[in-house]
């Protein structure tokens, strides 16, 4: 029986910044158009935290009982190594998921923003199908415009507009920033495994572009990130904190670029985390001062 810092750490608690960020961005792009409202970046946070959670959760039931995660480099995986069973994994992601529908669900009342309902059952439906399913979305390549889209286009546009009832050029920049990031995530997660996933027949989109082209895209992700920064200076000079830390990049891109492979590459994805987390509070600061 997994023991409860196990299942702490089955959750993935270093992808939570790709949860936290997309929030932060968007309240401060709902405070650019003096709309901030703390009860609903709250709830927004909450839905953001249990669906990743739930993700978390879900890809470690489906990649185990499919026996993807037998022989994996990187954090626990409670079916694949045995420490819980199946169902009870797939309890926690489905328990993750309809703690996201109530905050969800209280969200949207508080906001009256009802059109989002749609929204969030879209995203609870493609975190499951990420992996799970008999045609899972993630083993064909999509998994990085997944996070990209829902992690980072709804995450931060839904904060904005739960809050301001409105959108903003700045909210859009941020949007796509934070989701740049949050799928570069996913692409040195996927970088490390190419291995394990080849022979387990999982066609990430590393193991369709090759190792090479996979690290070209990480990079041209972390570009978009910046390119984004300037976008969003278009509605406010202050914006352009965000290039502060573009530091804790450097090392990243380099490692990536340098080749690294395997357990060389697990600091790569706590960094990209890191650097995504402070991305976005600068660029929250910076709009919330413009």
């Amino acid at each position: 029986m997994a023991t409860l810092s196990q299942w702490v750490e089955g959750a993935r608690p270093k992808t939570l910044p790709a949860a936290v960020a997309p929030v932060l961005v968007g309240s401060g792009a709902a405070a650019a158009l003096d709309r901030f409202n703390a009860a609903d970046a709250v709830l927004a946070l909450l839905v953001s935290l249990a669906l990743q959670v739930g993700v978390n959760y879900a890809n470690d039931y489906s990649d185990g009982i499919r026996g993807t995660d037998a022989e994996r480099v990187g954090p626990v995986r409670l079916v694949g190594q045995r420490l819980a069973t199946p169902g009870n994994v797939k309890l926690a992601a489905m328990a993750s998921f309809a703690a996201a529908a109530l905050f969800g669900l209280a969200l949207v009342a508080l906001s009256e923003a009802w059109v989002l309902l749609w929204v969030g059952a879209a995203a609870i439906v493609a975190a499951w199908y990420y992996t799970g399913g008999k045609r899972p979305y993630g083993y064909a390549g999509l998994g990085e415009v997944f996070v990209f889209v829902f992690f980072g286009l709804v995450a931060v546009l839904g904060t904005t507009y739960t809050q301001a009832h409105q959108l903003s050029a700045a909210a859009w920049a941020g949007a796509v920033g934070v989701g740049a990031i949050a799928a570069a995530i996913l692409v040195a997660n996927n970088l490390r495994d190419i291995p394990g996933d080849t022979v387990a027949g999982k066609r990430t989109l590393a193991v369709r572009l090759g190792d090479r082209r996979t690290r070209l895209l990480y990079v041209v992700l972390l570009v978009i990130a910046l390119v984004a920064v300037g976008w969003a200076a278009v509605s406010g000079w202050t914006a352009l904190l965000a290039l502060a830390s573009f530091a804790l990049a450097v090392p990243l891109l380099r490692r990536v670029w340098g080749g690294a492979q395997g357990r060389d590459l697990i600091p790569v994805l706590a960094g990209t985390g890191r650097f995504e987390l402070v991305y976005a509070a600068l660029l929250a600061l910076g709009l919330t001062l413009s």
